[in-house]
């Protein structure tokens, strides 16, 4: 499915010129039709799952103990 720039960048949640800027740069693929730049949906599914695995992580991350101090001495 292809939608426009302007629903790309709510789709995304990004600023609507930096979206613009991307497709322009080539960095998301997009498509002109003459009038407008489309943009297929689809190419994002792999973005909002590493998204998700990386909340996942830091999520584990902040829930994780904080292991015992091993109280080192120094010789000094």
């Amino acid at each position: 499915m292809y939608i426009t720039i302007d629903e790309a960048a709510e789709y995304l949640g990004m600023p609507l010129e930096q979206v613009r800027k991307y497709v322009l740069e080539g960095r998301i693929r997009s498509v002109h039709d003459g009038e407008q730049f489309l943009v297929n949906k689809d190419q994002f599914t792999l973005y909002f799952e590493q998204l998700e695995r990386l909340k996942q992580q830091i999520e584990e991350w902040k829930n994780e103990p904080i292991p015992p101090d091993r109280d080192i001495k120094d010789e000094d």
